[in-house]
């Protein structure tokens, strides 16, 4: 018997081509302004993102919340991002395809050489747009950390940052922490 191919009948670009990546068969893809992208972190972003997930774990599930790597839907956009790490409620994860940004309460990006540039500007901006109240930016190229907050139609209206590599950052509230940045 042979797997039935996915059919899917749109008249909205946006949800053929967001539909369409959800199913590539043995790749994570995202979608940056119209550019489909691979998802596939290094070793160096994967250590970056480990160290911030084992430092705010234990707030993580006091708050109910998970972290992950999963996808995140800017509705009326040509955009689908996986970000390196989100923290969002337990319950909206079991329950949902992609969530919006403004349904995380943190979002981190950990810059390659091949999408620094993204995370800094492109990202950035979306994610004020679409809500998402933390935003950290873990730059490897320019060796600093830096964490945007108070979205907003036009960016992030709090910048903290950016803060060398081994200084550490203070992340607000729900958090409440100082995550030690010398291990990126």
């Amino acid at each position: 018997m042979s797997a039935q191919p996915h059919t899917y009948a749109a008249d909205d670009p946006e949800k053929a081509l967001k539909y369409a990546i959800q199913h590539i068969r043995g790749e994570r893809v995202q979608i940056v302004e119209g550019v489909i992208e691979p998802v596939s972190p290094g070793w160096g972003r994967e250590s970056a993102a480990n160290s911030i997930r084992r430092q705010i774990e234990p707030i993580v599930i006091k708050l109910g919340c998970i972290t992950g790597s999963g996808d995140l839907d800017l509705p009326g956009t040509p955009n689908w991002y996986v970000p390196d790490v989100a923290v969002v409620p337990e319950e909206l994860a079991k329950n949902a395809g992609a969530l919006l940004p403004d349904q995380t309460l943190l979002v981190v990006e950990v810059t390659s050489d091949s999408n620094g540039d993204t995370d800094r500007v492109v990202k950035r901006r979306r994610y004020a747009e679409f809500g998402a109240p933390l935003y950290l930016l873990v730059d490897r190229q320019q060796r600093s950390c830096t964490l945007f907050s108070d979205p907003g139609e036009l960016g992030y209206t709090k910048t903290d940052g950016p803060h060398p590599f081994g200084s550490p950052l203070r992340l607000p509230e729900p958090f409440n922490l100082d995550l030690d940045t010398s291990e990126f």
